[in-house]
């Protein structure tokens, strides 16, 4: 898991003078006085040149190219969430670090079940939801080979039968699994933010989370919920192809309130990160 870290404008009045403005060559429009447009459109000078503004403005806008976007989508909810990495988690992290670097955890076995069995219960939460599918696109996303729930399950009875007690979810993974709920029956940009930022950064931040806390305190036993059917790299190629095939039908007002949700989906993996160190 990852770190700590929503129309169209109506067309202006005088629609068909501003599509001429547009459409003439610079070097033409700037030789054509202003008093000669003003009296052919029949507006006073101040309105015109709000029109070639306007106009100006929206043609910028419109043009206007996304990190990351030439890439597809998953491209552009990438770097939105590596910016929300700290400096020393990433190079492209900007966040200040804050707390103790992770080499310097002390991690505990029971911090740690609070964190596994948290985890378990956000999976369980978004795999019921994929197979439920409010949304007609959620469906394109069950089966993946990316699903922990079932390998956790398996961690969570090996603790059990090493003699640990497992502990019941705690506020964390509570309050993250009932905010899923709700966001996936209303706001499926969201959602799907948080999805991606769920599964993609346990393949890479989590997984090296995992063993920098194996090597402390389970003698470097690698535990299911680190390990994947297949290949990996090609498991999360399939489903970026997907996401980016969804989110092909989006607005780019649906595509930017998707990546405005990154800040809020850091932070509530961050706080059922932080219950290893409970």
């Amino acid at each position: 898991m990852a770190s700590i870290t929503p129309l169209s404008q109506s067309q202006p009045l005088y629609e068909k003078t501003q599509f001429t403005l547009l459409k003439t060559p610079q070097n033409q429009f700037c030789s054509i006085p202003f008093s000669t447009f003003t009296q052919s459109s029949k507006l006073p000078l101040k309105k015109s040149r709000m029109v070639v503004v306007s106009a100006t403005t929206a043609a910028e806008k419109s043009n206007k190219r996304y990190p990351g976007e030439a890439k597809g989508f998953v491209e552009e909810m990438r770097f939105v969430a590596m910016k929300l990495h700290t400096k020393d988690q990433s190079k492209e992290g900007e966040k200040e670090p804050e707390g103790q670097p992770m080499a310097k955890w002390e991690p505990s076995v029971e911090g740690y079940l609070k964190f596994l069995v948290d985890s378990k219960l956000v999976y369980d939460t978004l795999e019921k939801i994929m197979e439920k599918a409010p949304f007609p696109e959620y469906a394109e996303f069950r089966n993946t080979g990316l699903e922990r729930s079932e390998g956790l399950a398996k961690d969570l009875e090996w603790f059990r039968q090493q003699g640990y007690a497992i502990p019941e979810p705690s506020s964390p993974g509570l309050n993250y699994a009932r905010y899923l709920e709700e966001l996936s029956e209303k706001d499926p940009q969201a959602f799907i933010c948080h999805f991606y930022n769920t599964y993609f950064a346990h393949s890479a931040g989590g997984r090296m989370i995992g063993r920098k806390v194996a090597e402390k305190i389970l003698d470097k036993k690698e535990l299911e919920f680190y390990k994947w059917d297949g290949d990996l790299s090609q498991l999360l190629q399939n489903v970026r192809e997907k996401l980016n095939k969804v989110a092909e039908n989006w607005t780019r007002e649906e595509k930017n309130h998707c990546l405005e949700e990154t800040e809020k989906s850091f932070k509530f993996s961050g706080e059922i990160l932080r219950l290893i160190l409970s």
